[in-house]
């Protein structure tokens, strides 16, 4: 799977990425908000790396998160995509994320990427209803969601447990009815 944007290219990992793959998962800023999924040893990203790719080849695929990296230099941004959680006679229900390197932050790639994989997730993947969200603090991601056209639908006060105390957390969606191009 290859998808553009103006600025970036958004593909399937390679076996060539397992390398960044694990440097992005355990870089600590780039996942502050993400622990659940952040890697502490290589062992554990390899083997999560190992069932990525073993999953795109899936004729059931679930995980449709890809490497970001720009156009001009081909440098390795992040990662942006969804996981569907179920599939249903209307299409497939998927929960979308995204994270980047922190030098990477405040200039459009990720609404950018994002928009990219909503128009893909609709159009070419019988996605049906995407979800998404993040702790209210987290106001670049929430920003994204909303430049992306996502709805609002809940505010869960005191929701998670994270950095020793108790934060807000916020969720959007989009279903493909909504979803404008």
């Amino acid at each position: 799977m290859r998808l553009e944007t103006e600025r970036l290219i958004l593909r399937d990992y390679e076996e060539s990425d397992k390398e960044s793959y694990f440097k992005l998962k355990s870089d600590p800023r780039t996942m502050y908000y993400l622990q659940d999924i952040q890697f502490y040893t290589k062992e554990e990203a390899e083997e999560d790396f190992v069932n990525v790719l073993q999953d795109m080849k899936s004729d059931d695929r679930k995980f449709y998160f890809l490497h970001i990296e720009l156009k001009v230099s081909h440098e390795q941004v992040g990662s942006v995509g969804y996981t569907v959680t179920e599939n249903t006679p209307v299409g497939k229900l998927v929960h979308a994320g995204y994270f980047i390197y922190p030098k990477f932050w405040n200039h459009g790639y990720v609404t950018e990427a994002f928009k990219k994989v909503l128009e893909f997730a609709f159009l070419e993947n019988d996605v049906f209803r995407v979800t998404t969200g993040c702790l209210a603090e987290n106001v670049g991601s929430e920003k994204v969601m909303k430049k992306c056209g996502m709805i609002k639908e809940a505010e869960h006060i005191d929701w998670e447990w994270h950095d020793g105390r108790m934060k807000t957390r916020v969720e959007y969606r989009m279903l493909r009815s909504e979803y404008q191009n």
